[in-house]
């Protein structure tokens, strides 16, 4: 394919955080040199700032420099369509095909209705050899609009498999250190963090932290790097509190360093989750929490538990003698995909959208036998699931994201 040939007008590319998707977008651009334009969604929050940004780095892309120095203003749509036509008109620009990418991309549904089906037509719309490459956690299902809109290419970016994970990871060992010590590191860490996080930037993180405490017992003479069994028991319990915290930063890494040194009990840190036995990722924690609630709760309950305005209940209607019985003494009972998310969004403080990381982490509770998938009550019905922990195992997970489950139980009314 010619730099001049029109190429799809949109791309839409997805995958868990970490998986390589904006990495290898900005490196096939810059290495191919192709005129591209990249913008953070996060950064650019409001459609003003969005449509400025991707117009002047246009702009400094096909000007001169004292072009440049002006600054391009655009407050609508259709303002942009115009001002995108005025700018691609530069020979720089005229034979080749323009990129647009937009990371972060799930944050454009909190914008204007028009702008998402507007950058997916922007070939057509502004007569143009250009194509926007949506980068996102989130599947194309959830973007697509209820009116309908051009349909992009989907593109799948999968998770590293452990294989890669080790590849990538062993590329950062210290120049002090051979190779095969720090990939035997690598080894180690990911069976123990394999099951739990899968982001390889907190892998990352994780292995630089912990490191020093691998090497201790060759620093101090007292083993060799092939010593993996002695390496092996002098840091296994400080990996186990490790995975307390994981993706969470609730101490710095001098505090971390700091209490391996001291060999401290993170339970004695303010804040930490760690001070429970309960060895889950932050979000797992709220999903198992909500999964209970929707087992042990009927779910005519649901809104009266967790909506704020929901009416007045008669309460001749909300007690039947047959449900006197305590639903605990019953056991749970299957509830939809869909409630679980309903409760999660509803007790978590901060907006969760339901990226693919919220759904591996569920998988991961059924892995774990923390979750039961129960199967499918018809084909037209989802995957339901049951949830296996018991109440003094749930509060002591409610209370280390502080979590007042009690409250929320039918059977402690």
């Amino acid at each position: 394919m010619e730099r001049h040939h029109f190429s799809f007008p949109s791309i839409f590319i997805y995958g868990h955080t970490a998986s390589g998707k904006t990495y290898v977008t900005q490196t096939l651009l810059r290495t191919l040199e192709l005129p591209h334009v990249f913008v953070n969604c996060v950064e650019c929050f409001t459609l003003r700032l969005l449509l400025e940004q991707i117009l002047n780095k246009l702009n400094h892309l096909s000007s001169s420099e004292d072009r440049c120095s002006t600054h391009i203003t655009c407050e609508t749509f259709n303002d942009f369509v115009r001002l995108f036509k005025q700018v691609t008109k530069a020979e720089s620009l005229k034979d080749q095909t323009v990129y647009i990418v937009l990371d972060k991309a799930e944050y454009l549904r909190d914008m204007e209705a028009n702008l998402l089906p507007g950058f997916l037509r922007l070939q057509e719309l502004t007569d143009r050899n250009v194509t926007v490459l949506f980068l996102s956690e989130i599947v194309w299902e959830k973007f697509r609009p209820n009116t309908g809109c051009f349909e992009p290419f989907v593109l799948y970016f999968p998770d590293y498999s452990i294989g890669n994970l080790q590849k990538i990871l062993s590329h950062d060992h210290p120049p002090e250190y051979s190779a095969d010590f720090y990939a035997a590191y690598i080894n180690i860490l990911l069976g123990v963090f394999y099951t739990v996080c899968r982001d390889l930037k907190e892998l990352r993180h994780l292995a630089i932290l912990n490191f020093p405490k691998y090497c201790e017992p060759v620093v101090k003479g007292e083993a060799n790097e092939r010593d993996t069994r002695k390496l092996w028991r002098n840091i296994e319990p400080h990996l186990k509190k490790a995975m307390q915290t994981v993706y969470l930063r609730e101490i710095s890494s001098s505090q971390w360093e700091k209490l391996q040194k001291d060999d401290t009990d993170p339970a004695q840190l303010k804040g930490l989750s760690a001070y429970t036995h309960v060895e889950l990722p932050y979000y797992s924690k709220f999903i198992l929490i909500a999964a209970y609630l929707a087992s042990y709760n009927p779910a005519r309950t649901d809104k009266r538990f967790f909506l704020k305005h929901h009416g007045k209940i008669k309460k001749t209607n909300f007690q039947k003698k047959h449900e006197k019985t305590s639903n605990h003494l019953l056991g749970p009972k299957p509830f939809p995909l869909d409630r679980l998310l309903a409760i999660l969004y509803s007790i978590v403080d901060s907006r969760v959208a339901p990226t693919a990381n919220i759904f591996s982490q569920i998988t991961s509770l059924v892995t774990l036998q923390l979750l039961t998938l129960v199967g499918h009550d018809d084909q037209l019905d989802g995957p339901k699931y049951k949830c296996t922990v018991s109440l003094d195992f749930i509060r002591a997970i409610a209370r280390t994201v502080n979590f007042d489950i009690i409250k929320y139980l039918y059977d402690f009314l």
